[in-house]
């Protein structure tokens, strides 16, 4: 009798399918090797919305792995998990994507001392879409302020690595897995499956990451931009801060400090109609990177 495995060759063998497999949760990666090994943290939350301070924080995941220098994960350790009561209606679009019904929530709190627990002893926090998640938890527990962090959608060019697309279900289908995502443990889960995977390129993802995380990034502003390049700015993946508390209120692009040289070539040749030697600039590292303290 055809084992599962001879089917899947026979299928892929005629170029006419390709399989894909369920994901299937793991206890470790590789073997245990007599290498330093690092603790990192896979992060997941659910809200009742995007904007902070208005939502809040509705399930918390976090899954502990351990990894080395050179991106080889080890062991899975247990995951960390909670509700928490928003102390308002979960809005009926977030039910329909998560699952989660103000009846799952209601009482439930995170227990912060689990949260720190976990927090001890990690080197590096990774989510996809950092942006979103890491002031959402800064604002749940202070811990999650002073520990490099990483986006598995931002620190890795999905298009220059062949990807049309950044959603980790998408991710997921074009390195051969699938899973039933939009909840945090699960999405945590298939998040560290792509952390384990290799780009086209050649270095793992995970590697990818810590790279990253070990570089420093600079904030241009382009302050007194021309109000008529304001979408050639935005094509150019600058934001706007409207000011405020102290912020500036101008144009802005976070990039790697060994590219500010060429982007100041680009604003003077775009954007600004005289010459401009010197801009602000605020350095920051992964300690900073994702965050709404920046």
């Amino acid at each position: 009798m055809a084992t599962h495995q001879d089917l899947i060759e026979t299928l892929t063998a005629t170029g006419n399918y390709k399989v894909i497999r369920r994901l299937e949760p793991v206890d470790h990666y590789h073997e245990d090797a007599a290498v330093e090994k690092k603790i990192g943290l896979y992060l997941d939350t659910e809200a009742t919305g995007m904007e902070l301070g208005v939502d809040r924080i509705i399930e918390l995941a976090m899954v502990p792995f351990e990894y080395d220098a050179e991106g080889r994960l080890y062991r899975i350790l247990p995951a960390f998990n909670a509700f928490q009561d928003p102390g308002m209606p979960i809005p009926p679009f977030i039910t329909g994507i998560t699952g989660i019904t103000d009846e799952m929530v209601a009482g439930h709190s995170i227990d912060l001392d689990q949260v720190a627990a976990v927090l001890e002893g990690a080197s590096i926090v990774i989510a996809h879409n950092a942006r979103f998640d890491r002031p959402f938890v800064e604002t749940l527990h202070g811990g999650f302020e002073w520990i490099p962090w990483a986006c598995s959608i931002a620190d890795i060019n999905w298009n220059a690595e062949g990807f049309e697309g950044v959603k980790l279900e998408y991710l997921a289908y074009k390195h051969g897995f699938f899973y039933e995502g939009h909840r945090a443990t699960v999405d945590c889960l298939a998040g560290i499956e792509l952390l384990s995977q290799r780009l086209p390129s050649g270095d793992l993802v995970l590697k990818r990451l810590l790279d990253s995380a070990g570089r420093t990034d600079v904030r241009l502003w382009a302050e007194r931009a021309p109000f008529e390049m304001k979408d050639r700015l935005r094509l150019r993946g600058y934001r706007w801060s409207p000011g405020g508390d102290g912020a500036r209120k101008a144009w802005y692009r976070d990039l790697p400090e060994d590219q500010v040289d060429e982007e100041l070539l680009f604003l003077n040749r775009e954007v600004y109609t005289r010459a401009v030697t010197t801009l602000p600039m605020d350095r920051f590292d992964a300690t900073l990177r994702y965050s709404n303290r920046l």
